[in-house]
């Protein structure tokens, strides 16, 4: 079994940073891409940032330049630091992870709980 279990969310003031973490436990292998999303109210789901196991990052036009994902391998970990943040960043953010477990041969998506990222005008 897999668990992801994100942190980090909270209410903080335009032009304020905030840090999420996702960290991945349970019977695993490998974790190949770890994404985060987010979702506005009344809103579709919209992917913010990519990190593959190798390879270079990818980002939403709306976020480029203002947060960067990152991975600790070691701890199974994906993080999402957010700076110059803006009203309509606003949403509940998912981590989003592809694992392979043990006794299987390829990955599969498994998401966080979410986390509410409110910034205020």
């Amino acid at each position: 079994q897999v668990r992801l279990v994100e942190s980090g969310g909270g209410l903080v003031q335009t032009g304020g940073s905030l840090r999420l973490s996702c960290a991945a436990s349970g019977s695993i292998v490998r974790i190949n891409a770890m994404n985060w999303y987010r979702q506005a109210p009344g809103k579709q789901r919209e992917l913010v940032a990519t990190i593959p196991s190798g390879g270079s990052t990818d980002y939403a036009d709306s976020v480029k330049g203002r947060f960067t994902i990152s991975r600790d391998n070691a701890e199974n970990t994906v993080y999402l630091q957010m700076n110059s943040l803006k009203p309509e960043d606003t949403g509940v953010y998912y981590c989003n992870v592809n694992i392979v477990r043990f006794g299987r041969q390829s990955g599969f998506d498994y998401w966080g709980q979410g986390t509410q990222v409110t910034v205020s005008s």
